[in-house]
């Protein structure tokens, strides 16, 4: 199958600049995140060779999860004033790598994904979702996984449903229900009042899914875990339906649009306006670099 890999823009910029110390062009403008995001970009290429690759983003303006329920991501802190200025630039990056990237308004990255990785998968294409954003973990199945970095920008876990049953006890469409019961505090949604983890596990073993536990709450043994539960069932729901992804996100798949070659002079030319010396020399290496790692590879294979 080929590859598409869908990153999450957002989650990655934001991983890139906390992740990595001030750095600025000569120009003094911060950049950090933008090296951060193109170090993850090349390690992401590199390793996986997608035939297909497209960046998806947040956009300002307040999603239908916002209209639902107003006190909706409000505790999220404010975007960092020398991150603003990198999203732009990032952007403008893409545009010279010729590679795509999409925002659309009333949406999360994560609906975008969530609708492109239903396309893919229904296509035929091996989906590779590249995020921090455990939210994502519900759309891994036998045609998509997620690869998603656990330390700093360079280590990352690939999840496939087994690996989410190991690290949740659950699969993957299981993950909105979890939710369901014990919320999300990044996102600022309650769940049900005192349900942590460990329970909300259990009663999704036994019961699957949110709406069969509430089916068989008198089942429910432990008596005050059943009244937690009945308390607050309205905050379940509507958990619920603020952890579940958007699959019918108005996207025109052109997967055409979707393709990736190689990367270009544009993008060289961008790397030396920002001083980046170093990205520059992993993406463009001159012949002689591309003749002895060939030589290198040759040699390692008539090892065996």
């Amino acid at each position: 199958m080929k590859k598409l890999v869908l990153i999450d823009g957002n989650a990655i910029l934001h991983r890139a600049f906390h992740a990595l110390p001030p750095l600025n062009n000569k120009e003094g403008q911060p950049t950090n995140a933008v090296y951060g995001f193109f170090s993850m970009l090349f390690k992401i290429i590199d390793d996986l060779k997608p035939e297909y690759l497209i960046v998806c983003f947040d956009r300002k303006k307040p999603t239908f999860r916002k209209q639902m329920y107003v006190g909706y991501q409000a505790k999220r802190p404010k975007m960092s004033d020398d991150l603003i200025p990198q999203v732009d630039i990032v952007y403008k990056a893409l545009d010279k790598a010729k590679i795509n990237h999409l925002g659309i308004d009333g949406y999360e990255a994560d609906d975008l994904i969530g609708t492109l990785s239903k396309e893919g998968a229904e296509k035929n294409f091996q989906v590779i979702i590249v995020s921090g954003d455990r939210d994502l973990l519900q759309l891994v199945n036998s045609h998509v996984l997620m690869l998603a970095p656990v330390v700093g920008i360079s280590k990352m876990t690939l999840f496939d449903e087994a690996k989410v049953r190991e690290k949740y006890g659950l699969n993957p469409p299981q993950i909105v229900d979890y939710k369901a019961l014990v919320g999300d505090s990044s996102d600022n949604y309650p769940g049900v009042l005192g349900i942590g983890p460990k329970t909300a596990s259990g009663l999704l073993k036994k019961y699957k899914s949110l709406e069969n536990l509430y089916k068989h709450i008198d089942e429910v043994e432990n008596e005050t875990i059943k009244q937690k539960l009945i308390q607050g069932e309205q905050d379940a729901i509507l958990a619920k339906k603020l952890a579940v992804l958007e699959f019918d996100v108005g996207i025109n798949f052109d997967i055409d649009r979707m393709e990736f070659n190689n990367y270009n002079e544009e993008l060289k030319s961008f790397f030396d306006t920002y001083s980046f010396k170093s990205l520059k020399g992993r993406f463009f290496k001159d012949e002689s670099e591309v003749k002895k790692e060939k030589r290198k590879s040759k040699d390692q294979l008539a090892l065996f």
